[in-house]
Order: C-alpha cells, then sequence, then structure tokens
C-alpha cells in the first residue's frame, strides 16, 4: 500500500551537489518545474554547464566548488531545507585513483553531513548505488541484500551510506539514502573515464561502428531511465516515511549486456550492427536487479518509462544537438578504467 508524500518543493532552499552532471541536473530541472530555489555545486570535472542551459536563473544558480572545500561548502549550508548529495568520482576513476575517489565520495560526504547538521540543514538525502552490493546473490535485491562492493568506488560510496545512517542513528539527523540502479538519458556520459554502456552503444551504432562488450555479454543490469530516478530521488526529500530508510530506485527488470545491443541496435534500424567482444573489466559486477518493493511503499514510486522508449528518447536527443557521433565519440576512451592522469 502506497503511502501518502507530504510537501512540497514551493520555495524550499535546496542544494544539490553534483548538480551539473547527468543525474544532478535532471533533478535540478525537476526541482525547479516545482518553484524550488536551488544552489547546485559542482567544479565541473564531470559536470557540465550546458546541462543546466534552458534552466531559470532566478531559481537555480551555479557554484562552482569542489566538494572538498570543506570551508565553502558549509557557507553553502546556511539556510538550506534539503541536501541532495550527488557528488561523487565514478566506478572506472576508482580504478585508476583510488584516493581521490575515496576523498570525494567517502570523506566528503562525511564532512557535508557535519556542515549540514551544524547548520541546521532539515534533510540529507545522500544518493549511493547499486554498486555497493557487488554481483547479486540472488534477484531481485531487497535493501537487505549483503553489500560487498567490487570496487574502491562501490566500497566509498557504501562508506558514505553508513555516515548518513550513522548521522540518523546518533544524533536523530534526518537523513534518507537511496540507491540508484544504471540510470541512462539525455545528459549522460560517453565520454572519459565517465562513459557508459547505454550512451556508448547508441553512439557507436548511429556511427557504424561496432557495440563492444567487455567480457561474455551476459552480465546483467536494471537499467532506469533518468527522469525516473531523478523523481525518485526528489520523492526521498518529501517522503517523511523515507527518514532514516534505505532505499532502491530501479525499473525491477534485468537485462543482459548482450541483448541491451540488440535494442540499441533494434532502435538505430540497423539490425545487422556488428558486436565485438573485448576482455572483461576489471571489478566488474555480473548481476544486478532491483527489489523497488520499498520505494513503492514509502515513496509511492514507480518508474514510468520502458528501456525501448528511453533509448528511444536518448536517441532522440543525441540526433538534436547538432553534432555527429562521430564527433562525439571523438572524447570516447574504450578502456576507461586505465590510468588518465597521475594519481593525485
Amino acid at each position: 500500500m502506497n503511502r501518502k508524500v507530504k510537501g512540497s518543493m514551493q520555495n524550499q532552499r535546496v542544494v544539490v551537489t553534483g548538480g551539473a552532471g547527468f543525474i544532478g541536473s535532471e533533478l535540478v530541472r525537476q526541482l525547479a518545474a516545482q518553484g524550488a530555489q536551488v544552489v547546485v555545486v559542482d567544479n565541473l570535472v564531470n559536470g557540465k554547464r550546458e546541462n543546466l542551459e534552458g534552466l531559470p536563473p532566478e531559481r537555480v544558480h551555479l557554484v562552482v566548488v569542489d566538494i572538498r572545500d570543506g570551508q565553502r561548502t558549509a557557507d553553502l549550508m546556511r539556510g538550506v531545507d534539503i541536501v541532495f548529495h550527488l557528488a561523487c568520482l565514478g566506478v572506472r576513476h576508482s580504478i585508476h585513483s583510488p584516493a581521490e575517489n575515496h576523498e570525494v565520495n567517502a570523506t566528503a560526504t562525511l564532512q557535508l553531513l557535519s556542515a549540514a547538521r551544524t547548520a541546521g540543514v532539515k534533510r540529507f538525502v545522500y544518493v549511493s548505488s547499486s554498486e555497493v552490493y557487488g554481483t547479486a546473490r540472488w534477484v531481485p535485491m531487497s535493501e537487505e541484500h549483503p553489500t560487498f562492493p567490487n570496487t574502491v568506488y562501490g566500497a566509498s560510496k557504501l562508506a558514505g551510506e553508513c555516515y548518513a545512517r550513522a548521522f540518523y542513528q546518533t544524533y536523530g539527523y534526518p537523513t534518507v539514502v537511496v540507491r540508484p540502479f544504471n540510470a541512462y538519458g539525455p545528459r549522460c556520459h560517453h565520454e572519459g573515464d565517465s562513459g557508459e554502456v547505454i550512451p556508448r552503444f547508441l553512439l557507436r551504432c548511429l556511427a557504424g561502428l561496432p557495440m563492444v562488450v567487455f567480457g561474455d555479454g551476459t552480465q546483467t543490469r536494471d537499467f532506469t531511465y533518468v527522469g525516473d530516478t531523478a523523481r525518485g530521488i526528489l520523492l526521498a526529500g518529501l517522503a517523511d516515511d523515507a527518514v532514516g530508510q534505505t532505499i532502491n530506485l530501479g525499473s525491477g527488470g534485468e537485462v543482459t549486456i548482450n541483448d541491451l545491443a540488440g535494442e540499441v541496435a533494434a532502435v538505430v534500424g540497423r539490425s545487422d550492427a556488428p558486436v565485438i567482444h573485448d576482455e572483461p573489466r576489471p571489478g566488474d559486477v555480473l548481476r544486478l536487479c532491483a527489489d523497488t518493493t520499498k520505494a513503492r511503499q514509502l515513496l509511492g514510486f514507480e518508474p514510468e518509462v520502458t528501456l525501448r522508449e528511453g533509448l528511444v528518447r536518448l536517441r532522440d536527443w543525441y540526433l538534436s544537438l547538432g553534432r555527429s557521433p562521430e564527433e562525439l565519440l571523438e572524447q570516447e576512451v574504450l578502456r576507461n578504467w586505465e590510468p588518465m592522469a597521475p594519481e593525485r
């Protein structure tokens, strides 16, 4: 039975860390549409100014700052009603730069929690990742499934979760942890060490290049359209029953990477699109599929966009950019877990 989500974002003062990134910018769009006053905190390493284009400047303000800058981020907490904390460095980054990944994803989260609590922020929504689970031992995976991350990224996100839950248990500070599964959609990353499978498959297929599958392609993911993911995160900022809880956000479906390649080929209209296999990626999770019962019960969350519909929307978005797939793919790093810069 769904519980009513109370409250409104109208004139709420909200901070979104990582708000110029992929999921963050979609969340900012939804918050602004509901009348929130949004401060976006982003260092623009992975985020982009253009991800916020078209948003009303009277409602959305970008502050370019590294989340590790404790004094500046603490100053931004004053007078804030809700913090949505998405700022992080990703899975592949953690393979070549584990220490920096931990600093941003774990240490900076603890620092931000302390600053938010001190400033009297009324709710802190920590956006984690399905990577905290590692490979599924059974599916669907409820929030009680063991957490056994394969990578430093997954471990650092789990550390951030634990800090958020500890602040609730120790101080009674109102935190919520959400675990998105494999989001995709407009403004997703195909470039550098943030590049993910769906945008890379789509762009390669549009360009007439082979889709590259790492491993045998039987590994599975729970792909969730970004609009649905962001809506679930927003609801976690409103639902009183979510406070102190850890909640999956996924589609509840399981798709192999081989089948995904077939779906992308169908959406692009290239049934003969080539697929090649490369060696497995280090630390790759082999199976993910969310149990979304808790999200339905506590948030009233139901995913609305099917995989096929979401792929069509992403295809059309790429085609609307005025840049060729070949041009966009110039930013692709195929083996994006290998060192790209010295460890900082």
